[in-house]
């Protein structure tokens, strides 16, 4: 998910009460929930080295268990050496809840991860195969709603703080108001949102009782619980009710499939389902009766002939390929030799070569490969 998700659950659940357990309780769990992507230092070797990393060794299994004393160790240094320097008199921090507190945050991370598209590696460094929740977005607004709208309304009362959240609400608003793929009803569903989560705040004026904010705060927690359950279960139901349905007419033998979730929209879905040198295409929708639509041309995969195994053989080709789940292979000769462009079809809408959205590969008549 992306780092504002992780910042607003590690700042929800320390908003619940777990803030109590002990000073900088709120900073572990944001850090904690932030730590994974300590991955990202991985840009500095080139996209498609980040590409290879992204998900593996720092969100594992292993790294679970090492990265929350690296955190609660990283927070008391602070403590001793900054802290306690400036101000005395303040109660220091306690190691075990420190803790308790950062496992909890960092364990949030890869199983939010684990939610898209994206994929996980749960047994890096040991076992590099790939997992996939294919529940929510990369960008979920409406955990955007629940946890910072709660957080919003608990941390708005001073007019810098208010001034703030209104910020960030209205940063938040541009993607789900003017992306195309945002359906006009979930435009309306956020507003309302929004509007609701303001008027409990005038409703309650700008400090409400610690108590209730916090009941409020462990209510929306449990909400987006529950909704990222019924996330899961529905996929696990669609990706049933998509191989029934391919299956009746005629497409079998499937070697992986792919229900994953488009921005905004919990009741709808693009498809992806492997045959042996076939990709077929399409969307799912629940509303308003389970339905699988598949385009009417499938997307036939390229045989692995000597010019994709030459463009295969390429540092960045070899990188974005450990992390490729449906990967496609175009070929185009001219008179130098050829351009294979390499792209996964989860990202496949850009025809743009980049980043996540694949990579163009020149092979000479000698079948040498070369980045352009």
């Amino acid at each position: 998910m992306d780092p504002i998700t992780h910042t607003f659950v590690g700042a929800s659940l320390s908003a619940s009460g777990l803030r109590r357990t002990t000073p900088l309780a709120t900073a572990t769990l944001i850090l904690g929930a932030n730590a994974p992507d300590i991955d990202i230092v991985a840009q500095a070797w080139g996209p498609y080295t980040a590409v290879a990393w992204r998900r593996g060794i720092t969100h594992g299994i292993p790294a679970l268990i090492v990265l929350p004393f690296l955190v609660a160790g990283s927070v008391l240094l602070w403590d001793r050496c900054v802290r306690a320097r400036r101000d005395p008199e303040a109660d220091p921090a306690r190691p075990t809840p420190l803790v308790g507190l950062a496992a909890l945050g960092v364990w949030t991370h890869p199983a939010l991860d684990w939610l898209n598209t994206y994929g996980m590696r749960w047994l890096m460094p040991f076992d590099g195969r790939w997992s996939y929740g294919d529940s929510l977005f990369i960008l979920d607004p409406w955990l955007w709603l629940l946890l910072g709208g709660a957080l919003g309304f608990q941390h708005s009362a001073r007019h810098a703080s208010l001034l703030f959240w209104l910020i960030l609400a209205g940063g938040l608003s541009v993607p789900v108001l003017v992306a195309g793929a945002v359906p006009t009803w979930a435009r309306e569903a956020w507003l309302i949102g929004l509007a609701g989560w303001v008027a409990l705040r005038l409703l309650l004026g700008p400090t409400p009782l610690p108590e209730l904010a916090e009941r409020i705060t462990r209510g929306a927690v449990v909400a987006a619980a529950l909704f990222i359950l019924a996330m899961v279960g529905q996929t696990f139901l669609a990706e049933r009710v998509t191989l029934a349905a391919a299956a009746e007419i005629g497409i079998d033998s499937v070697d992986d499939v792919m229900v994953g979730p488009v921005p905004a929209n919990p009741f709808r879905s693009e498809v992806i389902l492997r045959t042996e040198g076939v990709y077929h295409l399409g969307n799912f929708s629940w509303l308003p009766r389970p339905r699988l639509v598949l385009r009417s041309e499938p997307v036939r995969t390229h045989p692995p002939d000597p010019v994709i195994r030459a463009a295969r053989s390429h540092p960045d080709a070899r990188n974005y390929l450990v992390w490729s789940r449906f990967p496609l292979f175009e070929v185009q000769e001219h008179s130098q030799g050829w351009t294979v462009r390499i792209q996964d079809l989860r990202f496949s809408s850009r025809r743009d070569a980049g980043g996540l959205t694949g990579l163009i590969i020149e092979v000479d008549r000698h079948l040498t490969p070369r980045r352009p």
